[in-house]
């Protein structure tokens, strides 16, 4: 896999979050060391709104270009959503980059080497119950994971937007889901029954809405 990982830096040089953070440095490991490499300076803007907001993460996920490991010392709100939607693997440590960037790497690695291969006929698809009403389950996808993603198997559901009523089965509800429910021409219900079982359902928003 690709030895790049990038790391939201502070002043000090240590792992900060994107709000506080000065700079992304993109770190390469060549010859068994790391090296420092491509680095964006930032300064985001909470007072810019939501809208604001994605539009300096897109400039950053831009200036990741490939690299798709992201570091920082908190990564919440609006900075994790856009980062999980581009599919970055999102790490959070404190201190030097040097001290933990070999331990992400060999986690990246385990988890891609232990990952099962998936064929179609693990991607889960939807089910018509009745007319315009379908149900489908991701539970399995986010216990065993095995390359495809949540959103790979539901965006595609709703932007084509063919029923009425989509039920989701879920361990939980994935982050770019919650962000598309409220920003986007769906509505949608949610009901936690355990730790590991949610249930989405979801409808067309009516114009009045």
């Amino acid at each position: 896999m690709a030895q790049d990982i990038a790391v939201c830096i502070g002043d000090n040089g240590a792992t900060s979050s994107l709000y506080d953070g000065s700079a992304i440095v993109i770190y390469h490991k060549e010859q068994g060391s790391w090296q420092s490499g491509r680095e964006k300076k930032i300064a985001l803007d909470k007072q810019s709104g939501m809208v604001g907001l994605r539009r300096q993460m897109a400039e950053i996920i831009h200036f990741l270009g490939e690299c798709r490991i992201f570091i920082g010392w908190a990564v919440v709100g609006v900075p994790y959503f856009e980062l999980e939607k581009v599919q970055c693997s999102i790490w959070e440590f404190e201190g030097a980059p040097l001290s933990f960037l070999d331990y992400v790497l060999a986690q990246e690695e385990d988890k891609l080497a232990n990952s099962p291969a998936v064929t179609s006929s693990t991607i889960p698809v939807p089910i018509e119950r009745e007319n315009g009403d379908f149900y489908i389950s991701i539970k399995e996808i986010q216990q065993n994971g095995g390359g495809i993603t949540s959103k790979q198997v539901l965006l595609p559901i709703l932007r084509q937007g063919k029923f009425y009523s989509l039920e989701i089965l879920c361990n939980h509800l994935p982050p770019w889901l919650e962000v598309e429910l409220k920003d986007g021409n769906l509505v949608g219900r949610i009901e936690k029954i355990t730790p590991t079982e949610t249930h989405v359902y979801i409808g067309k928003r009516c114009c009045a809405q």
